[in-house]
């Protein structure tokens, strides 16, 4: 078990995996105390969407292969359909949505956290339809980093200078700041300041729980996803929070979109002219013309030199 958090034992998967199979189970079979059919309907579908994104978190933390996330992706968005559905016939507002992205901090953090993941996945065609449960509800249009994160992977997207929580302030700034420098400081800022602001959600300090516990993972994945669609240097981001694996596999992806002209293994001619960095080294952005061969660090601890796009300024 190559577990990505040190919160995390290979004791405390086994625990979670049989649970999570138990109460899948279980609730074939029970019904949650309620007063009407829609009700009932309404919890289930919450619980099971809560649980299909613990399932997916917890996999991440463990270690397993990252393509083994996209399964478990595609099931999470099912549960998010089927919670909106109901929750929908249980409050009589056909348009509510899942996630009130105005009211809870956590809540948006969810939605942010699931569609960083569609991004950092290459499931971008999964986006329209969690998009869709938001956008219906009036959210569309008025959350900077919302619209941030869509508007490079989705059409007809908003420009929107206002956001509902001030603890994205540095990762909205980074995106928008000239220098690529202070860019990654305010990503650094970003990871260091997000869990503290979390101290109401409910998944907050469930690592003090044991390995009998609720903890899955604390995963600021939204930070990678702006990174990666950004071309933000992260090579100096070390904090936990960071989903440092999930980057990587984004940028060195090739699948049916066709290859990635944005990455580079050194010794390589660099595809075009601009600013390149590596994560294996730090402060490593730099400008190469197109043709000239991209250097390799060899005693770095990282691994192979991968150089990635980091824009034409």
């Amino acid at each position: 078990m190559n577990k990505r958090q040190k919160f995390f034992s290979e004791k405390h998967y086994e625990n979670f995996l049989r649970e999570h199979d138990e109460v899948i189970e279980f609730f074939k079979t029970n019904k949650f105390k309620s007063e009407s059919i829609e009700e009932e309907a309404s919890l289930r579908s919450a619980f099971l969407q809560t649980l299909a994104l613990d399932r997916l978190l917890a996999s991440y933390t463990a270690g397993e292969n990252i393509e083994s996330l996209v399964p478990l992706l595609e099931d999470l968005i099912d549960k998010y359909e089927a919670r909106q559905k109901t929750l929908a016939e249980y409050e009589n507002s056909p348009k509510i949505s899942p996630l009130a992205l105005d009211d809870w901090p956590d809540q948006y953090e969810e939605a942010v956290q699931v569609t960083g993941l569609c991004i950092l996945l290459h499931r971008t065609d999964l986006l329209p339809r969690f998009v869709k449960l938001i956008d219906e509800a009036g959210y569309a249009g008025d959350d900077t980093l919302y619209e941030d994160l869509l508007k490079k992977v989705l059409p007809h997207r908003h420009d929107v200078d206002r956001w509902y929580h001030n603890v994205y302030t540095p990762l909205i700034q980074a995106v928008y700041i000239d220098s690529k420098e202070e860019a990654s400081k305010l990503l650094k800022k970003y990871c260091q300041q997000w869990y503290p602001a979390f101290k109401q959600a409910p998944w907050h300090d469930t690592h003090l729980q044991g390995e009998e516990g609720n903890y899955v993972g604390y995963w600021a994945i939204e930070a990678g996803a702006i990174a990666f669609l950004y071309g933000i240097d992260d090579s100096k981001i070390d904090h936990m929070v960071y989903p440092k694996a999930l980057v990587e596999y984004a940028r060195s992806y090739k699948g049916d979109i066709g290859s990635q002209i944005n990455r580079i293994v050194a010794g390589e001619p660099c595809s075009k002219t601009g600013y390149w960095f590596t994560p294996a080294q730090a402060n490593s952005r730099r400008h190469f013309q197109q043709g000239e061969i991209m250097p390799c660090f060899s005693e770095s601890k990282w691994g192979d030199t991968i150089w990635y796009w980091s824009g034409e300024e």
